[in-house]
């Protein structure tokens, strides 16, 4: 497999993100679609795919003080860049921030559900100028991927959308290929991947300097923390890590680079590898490898299960971290393979419930698997085929997981849905 091809991947993949990505999609969708109408639209109307509305309702909007959808609507509109991707509403400001809340107050927003939506992730927006005029982007598949643009009913950009499958330019990867890759491509090629660690570190920097979410990487650090967790390495992963977590779902007004489209995901690929890094004392090197290790298995997974699923996007992060994480313990081929099978026979089945401050205990739940994962592959212990859903080979064990959580949870999304909507 080309190199090169991979490298693009990853860049496509690991990209920065001011905010949760799927209120900050939407608030992309109504910028484009506002610099379209070229003006200030009188009313909004945004219809979403119920999965959407699940990750949008409960998390924090950066620089506002606000949760969910409206504010990142309004503020889509007033200040929203749609040149800057997922970093979209970087330009936010008290004054804006006001002007979003009269909007809001006004009625001018309105957001309803598609249950017919073509894909997990759709987001259709219109507007509607004080003449009359109207403009219309849809964005579905993935987070900045435009299908549609219209004008006054007209028709400016149109592309055939082929489902939320891998595009067919993407390299399909198997997990010999990702490690192949991690370890054996010159180290300059990769080496971008830093600033995910630059990134990450800064939010939880951020988290522990201010109250963000739940507070879970502070209480971690703190006196009880200490007294009862330990002064260990494997606290201060949980803690580094849900702390760029806490501040990234409490709306802190800072960058965090993202894998495959969520902050949340690029966080845990990175901070439980970059901690222990540190802990174990691995140079330069080792510690660049294991961040591309971890942040491409989840790459990998994810092109099987979707943008968007029933399943926690924790489990996959934090199953290409326990890759990573083994990968500086000393671990091989077999050995990273031996804490995959670890992480699928532990985390699957854990519901995605929408992004929210209380993220950050989930992912500290897949951090500390992760690490006892990576323990136990060393010791040369793993489930074999003969328990739950783990096969021999490590590539049917992933396509395992990913199947449930791409289809045999689909009833279960829909009902964490209803049993979220009806709380409203």
């Amino acid at each position: 497999m080309d190199a090169h091809d991979i490298i693009a991947l990853i860049k496509r993949e690991v990209v920065p993100a001011i905010g949760c990505t799927e209120p900050v999609a939407v608030a992309l969708c109504v910028a484009k679609a506002v610099e379209t109408l070229g003006s200030l639209p009188a009313n909004i109307s945004v219809a979403l795919s119920g999965n959407m509305l699940k990750n949008a309702m409960g998390v924090g909007i950066p620089g506002t003080g606000m949760t969910g959808l409206p504010i990142a609507i309004a503020l889509g509109a007033i200040v929203g860049r749609a040149d800057l991707g997922l970093e979209v509403l970087r330009d936010v400001n008290p004054e804006a921030v006001k002007k979003g809340e009269a909007y809001i107050a006004e009625k001018r927003i309105r957001i309803s559900h598609n249950p017919e939506a073509p894909s997990k992730l759709f987001i259709d927006a219109k507007v509607t100028a004080a003449d009359g005029s109207t403009a219309r982007t849809v964005i579905a598949g993935s987070h900045t991927n435009y299908i549609r643009i219209e004008r006054n009913g007209g028709i400016i950009f149109d592309k055939e959308f082929g489902g939320d499958n891998v595009a067919d330019s993407d390299p399909k990867l198997s997990l010999g290929d990702v490690y192949e890759f991690a370890v054996n491509t010159p180290l300059a090629d990769i080496e971008f991947i830093e600033e995910a660690e630059r990134l990450n570190s800064k939010a939880a920097s951020c988290a522990f300097d201010h109250d963000y979410g739940h507070c879970l990487g502070k209480t971690v650090l703190n006196q009880q923390g200490l007294r009862y967790l330990g002064d260990t390495p494997l606290a201060h992963m949980i803690a580094y890590t849900s702390a760029a977590c806490d501040a990234r779902m409490g709306g802190c007004p800072v960058a965090v680079m993202s894998n495959s489209g969520s902050g949340n995901q690029g966080i845990t690929c990175t901070m439980p590898v970059v901690v222990f890094a540190r802990e174990c004392g691995a140079d330069h090197e080792h510690k660049i490898r294991a961040l591309i290790m971890s942040h491409l298995t989840s790459i990998y997974i994810k092109q099987g299960l979707g943008r968007l699923s029933a399943l926690c996007g924790c489990v996959v992060a934090s199953t290409g971290a326990s890759a990573g994480i083994t990968y500086l313990m000393g671990g091989d081929y077999r050995k990273i393979s031996m804490a995959i099978k670890n992480m699928v026979a532990n985390l699957t089945g854990m519901i995605c419930d929408g992004a929210k401050p209380s993220c950050a205990m989930k992912i500290s739940s897949g951090v500390s698997t992760a690490m006892l994962s990576a323990l136990l592959a060393m010791n040369e212990e793993a489930p074999d085929e003969s328990e739950g859903i783990i096969c021999n080979d490590i590539d049917r064990t992933i396509h395992n997981l990913t199947s449930i959580g791409k289809e045999a949870m689909q009833e279960t999304d829909k009902y964490v849905l209803k049993i979220m909507v009806e709380k409203e």
